[in-house]
């Protein structure tokens, strides 16, 4: 089977974005043949120092990959983790204590002045530092001590996708080898995404709910929470549509008093322990008669107005948002068509974000 979201296009809006998505398949294959042994090498190295904490440093679509690293993290490692404030060292010169803690830090280009910076200065604090780039020759890579490639290959669209999930698979990768594990639930991924991929008029049909929208609310707990903030900066970026993303336990403290049956809502509902703790908040989203769409098993799409089926059953609950991330840039991708607009070249943005 062949992901529906050919390379070539002709000069129609969106068409480096779409050819950038059929990628992924294709890149996750890439990185667990060909990038896997590097990156259980890394970890191996950085495991033999015993960091006792660890932060997690990033910007815009990287950021909610380091998010996705910190449920890893704590969840699958014990550790402690968390996201660093880069103003703290870059703005107001402040000098923390890194002896033995693990710094990582995630860039698609590794050009960002403020994380070469942050990462430099906490190298010379004494902190164990790792560049997860997708450039091997970026001055990130050049300033840390150890280096991920991420192996997406060239992203010239504007929006974030393959970098996004090739960030994702790396961290997976890297957490597992840092425990001493395989990383085999991984190996699903590529024929299960190339499935997602293929139901593009399946997403098209969906996106055409959503094309006057004037704000949407993404939701999820657990795992898919890192999906949730993704999905509304890919609307955000792409369609314009201001996109909400909360916590199921956050949205019920106070944000749930704007969802209405016009606002549509997009619940991430991961197969798991974050599914299920998402419930309640699924509960009071239909009690108030939201206009909800599913991302997530067959059951919970069927319980809702509107939805995506994803094929889970089975696997692990740590990998899947590699998965769920994809149909949400589908919707992005549709529903910036049927507004007029063009995916590739978002107004006000460039590739590489300078920020100091």
């Amino acid at each position: 089977m062949s992901a529906t979201y050919p390379a070539g296009e002709g000069e129609l809006p969106g068409r480096i974005m779409s050819g950038e998505m059929a990628e992924q398949p294709a890149m996750l294959r890439r990185i667990l043949d060909e990038g896997a042994p590097a990156i259980r090498a890394v970890a191996a190295e950085i495991a033999a120092r015993k960091p006792r904490f660890v932060l997690l440093t990033a910007r815009g679509t990287s950021d909610n990959a380091a998010l996705y690293a910190k449920y890893l993290i704590e969840i699958r490692l014990g550790l402690p983790c968390g996201l660093a404030s880069m103003s703290t060292t870059t703005a107001y010169g402040a000098k923390p204590d890194l002896k033995d803690v693990l710094v990582v830090t995630v860039s698609q280009s590794g050009g960002s002045p403020d994380l070469v910076a942050s990462t430099r200065a906490a190298r010379e604090a004494g902190a164990v530092t790792l560049a997860v780039t997708n450039n091997p020759d970026s001055p990130l890579a050049a300033v840390s001590e150890y280096h991920i490639d991420i192996l997406a290959g060239p992203e010239k669209a504007l929006p974030a996708t393959k970098t996004y999930t090739a960030s994702l698979l790396s961290l997976y990768l890297f957490v597992e080898g840092l425990r001493g594990g395989d990383g085999a639930a991984a190996a699903v991924l590529p024929e299960l995404a190339e499935a997602i991929l293929g139901r593009r008029d399946e997403v098209r049909s969906l996106a055409s709910r959503y094309r006057f929208a004037e704000r949407m609310v993404i939701t999820s707990r657990g795992y898919g929470y890192p999906t949730a903030k993704e999905a509304a900066l890919k609307l955000m970026e792409t369609s314009y549509i201001p996109a909400l993303s909360y916590s199921g336990a956050d949205l019920l403290h106070g944000p749930l008093a704007m969802v209405d049956n016009i606002s549509p809502v997009i619940a991430v509902v991961t197969d798991g322990r974050g599914g299920e703790a998402l419930q309640p908040v699924l509960d009071r989203l239909r009690g108030r008669g939201a206009d909800l769409f599913v991302v997530g098993p067959k059951a919970q799409v069927e319980a809702a107005s509107a939805g995506f089926v994803l094929p889970t059953a089975g696997v692990a609950e740590e990998v899947q948002p590699i998965l769920e991330i994809l149909p949400l840039q589908m919707l992005a991708y549709e529903v910036t068509i049927a507004r007029g607009q063009d995916p590739d070249a978002p107004r006000a943005l460039a590739k590489v974000t300078e920020t100091h």
